[in-house]
């Protein structure tokens, strides 16, 4: 477990209510409109992808908020369709999960949450996963960084 500040990013993005097992779904739908708009607004990705989820659920029936995001250089004067958002810093618990997504739950989040809780730390309620390397669909391996969000 890491404890970090993020930095400040401007990002397009867009939001959902949605479960746990939608976020697959979602993604696929939502990855190629945001690039199309980043492509129309005549921005460059400055990023990897991020998912962000506020009161991530334990559990794969409880729907959450959830946001698709794609930190972009530039963008000061964007005034597209999609949300163009500021993301503050905010201290982190972070790990990070190498090998194939059917195990991000269990060898990613699961440690990550314990060691939290066996800290002094608590958490804020806003979580993040950083696509550092995706392979696609059904790869073998990728690195995601989870973010857990501390509050003070």
């Amino acid at each position: 477990m890491n404890i970090k500040e993020t930095g400040a990013m401007r990002v397009i993005s867009i939001r959902r209510r949605l479960t746990i097992p939608e976020v697959r779904h979602a993604s696929a739908e939502l990855a190629p409109l945001i690039d199309a708009e980043i492509d129309r607004a005549g921005l460059k990705p400055s990023g990897p992808w991020i998912f962000i989820a506020r009161n991530l659920p334990k559990n794969a029936k409880a729907a959450f908020d959830w946001r698709i995001c794609r930190p972009v250089a530039g963008g000061e004067a964007y005034d597209g369709t999609l949300d163009m958002i500021e993301l503050e810093p905010i201290m982190v618990a972070s790990t990070l999960h190498q090998g194939p997504v059917r195990s991000l739950f269990t060898q990613g989040y699961a440690p990550l949450v314990e060691k939290i809780e066996m800290s002094r730390h608590n958490f804020s309620g806003e979580s993040r996963e950083i696509y550092h390397r995706w392979a696609g669909p059904g790869s073998r391996y990728h690195e995601i960084e989870i973010q857990f969000g501390l509050a003070n």
